[in-house]
C-alpha cells in the first residue's frame, strides 16, 4: 500500500507542478497585410494598358490558360574597351552592379546576373519594359556599356507572366 501511495504521490507532485499557461493576445502595431489576388482580367487590363505585348497560351495537358508576356533580354557581350587598369574596372563594376540593382528596385529589370564562362557572352539581365526600345535605352546606360566594356544584343522574349524560376 506504501508503494502505491508512493508512486501517487510522485505522480500528482509532477502533474501539479506543470502548469498550463494562456498567454495574451499580443498587441501590435503592425499592420495586417492580407495577400490580395488579382483577377487574370484585371492583370489583363493593367498590362495591355502599360503598353506591354500579351497573349493567351492554353496548356494542352492541364487546359489551363497562362498570360505570355513579351519581356526583353539584353546579353552583356565583351566590349572593344577592355583596359586592364584594375582601380578603373573595380570603379566601373561598382557602377555597374548599382545599375543592375536600380533597374531592379525601380521595376524594370528581374533578373541579372553573370555567366560562369569565360566567353564573348558576359551575363544577362531580363527587362521587364513595354518596348525594345524603352529596355535598349535602360541597358546603354549601364556604366560598363557607356564605357566600351560590354555591349548589348538585346532579344524579345516571351514568358508566363508570374511564374517563378525553379
Amino acid at each position: 500500500m506504501k508503494k502505491y501511495t508512493l508512486v501517487l504521490l510522485v505522480l500528482l507532485i509532477t502533474f501539479g507542478a506543470c502548469k498550463v499557461v494562456a498567454e495574451a493576445p499580443r498587441e501590435t502595431t503592425e499592420p495586417v497585410k492580407e495577400k490580395v489576388e488579382r483577377s487574370t482580367r484585371e492583370i489583363k487590363e493593367e498590362l495591355t494598358e502599360k503598353g506591354f505585348k500579351i497573349f493567351d497560351y492554353v496548356d494542352e495537358k492541364t487546359k489551363d490558360t497562362v498570360i505570355m508576356q513579351q519581356y526583353f533580354i539584353a546579353f552583356l557581350k565583351r566590349g572593344p574597351n577592355r583596359s586592364s587598369n584594375k582601380k578603373e574596372v573595380d570603379s566601373l563594376q561598382e557602377l555597374h552592379l548599382a545599375h543592375l540593382g536600380k533597374m531592379y528596385e525601380e521595376g524594370y529589370a528581374d533578373i541579372s546576373g553573370p555567366f560562369g564562362d569565360d566567353g564573348e557572352i558576359r551575363g544577362i539581365t531580363i527587362y521587364n519594359t513595354p518596348t525594345l526600345e524603352i529596355a535598349d535605352s535602360l541597358a546603354n546606360i549601364d556604366p560598363m556599356v557607356k564605357s566600351g566594356r560590354l555591349v548589348i544584343e538585346m532579344h524579345p522574349w516571351w514568358a508566363a507572366k508570374g511564374f517563378p524560376l525553379r
